[in-house]
């Protein structure tokens, strides 16, 4: 259509005006404008103490974690006192057993072993004794290593705690018996000399009978010291007794066998040095024999 205005040209109606109320700064409205809060700022949030903190790891944790984390440290130190606890009323368990089999020991005299064994001087005697006592200590290593294949596991303490006091018995008797063929016997009654015994297997030297200060006739808080710290490597030693699959037996007899030739041979270069000659041997009266003597292994 002549004199028409194209559509591109065309202006569309302005829009009239806002008749909402206006308020606020220039007069236009809040919901257009925004609200008066402050709102979002750009000031760093360190600086800000209305928003949180970021972590940080110098910083204590949280009371509820710190609870925790001490609730669980509370419970580990019960747990090692526990265990620390039991462990040390084992050990003063077995050290009085040991104090008190030691007097029931069955030991023979120099008379006894030489007719028993006729014709051997005291090497030859002392090495016998040796022998027959490692297979004694080997059978009773060997028997706690086959009872360890028993689907009994609480029991393995009470079995380990066996094989030590039998172990020990054995091993005193050893020791009484070389001193006599050594010709060193301690003086005193059975009591006392069972004692002394008790301080030459803990310490694992000799008695040297010319200088008494160097052994205790009488049962005392440092002998018994020694006694524990000899029966925790004992322990220590013993452990690999408990394998299964009659491992346990095998090693259990190799290495009792092997500890009580050490202790003898320790304990026969102690009494070498004050060996007192057979022929000057003055008359000994017989041992005691025990009320309640102990029956060993052969």
């Amino acid at each position: 259509m002549t004199g028409s205005t194209p559509p591109r040209k065309r202006r569309f109606p302005l829009r009239k005006a806002d008749q909402g109320p206006s308020v606020g700064p220039q007069r236009a409205r809040d919901d257009e404008r925004g609200s008066f809060d402050p709102g979002a700022s750009l000031e760093p949030a360190a600086g800000r103490a209305d928003l949180p903190v970021p972590a940080d790891p110098t910083r204590t944790p949280p009371p509820v974690a710190g609870r925790r984390g001490a609730a669980i440290r509370d419970k580990a130190r019960e747990g090692v006192r526990k265990g620390g606890s039991r462990a040390r009323a084992g050990l003063a368990y077995l050290t009085d057993r040991i104090i008190e089999i030691a007097p029931r020991v069955p030991v023979r005299d120099l008379a006894t072993l030489r007719r028993q064994f006729p014709g051997l001087g005291p090497e030859e005697l002392a090495d016998k004794l040796v022998t027959g006592a490692a297979s004694a200590t080997a059978t009773v290593g060997a028997g706690v290593g086959a009872a360890a294949m028993l689907p009994v596991p609480p029991a393995m303490p009470t079995e380990l705690a066996a094989e030590i006091t039998g172990v020990a018995a054995i091993e005193l008797k050893l020791i009484a018996e070389l001193h006599e063929v050594y010709g060193v016997r301690p003086p005193g009654n059975l009591r006392e000399r069972s004692t002394a015994y008790l301080n030459s297997w803990s310490g694992e030297r000799g008695i040297d009978v010319k200088k008494p200060s160097t052994f205790n006739n009488a049962v005392n808080s440092r002998m018994k010291q020694q006694l524990r710290q000899q029966i925790m490597k004992r322990m220590i030693r013993d452990l690999p007794n408990l394998m299964p699959f009659m491992v346990g037996a095998a090693v259990g007899a190799v290495m009792n066998r092997r500890d009580t030739r050490k202790l003898a041979e320790r304990i026969r270069q102690d009494l070498r040095r004050m060996q007192v000659p057979w022929s000057d041997l003055p008359a000994l009266p017989a041992l005691e024999v025990p009320e309640n003597p102990l029956e060993l292994e052969k």
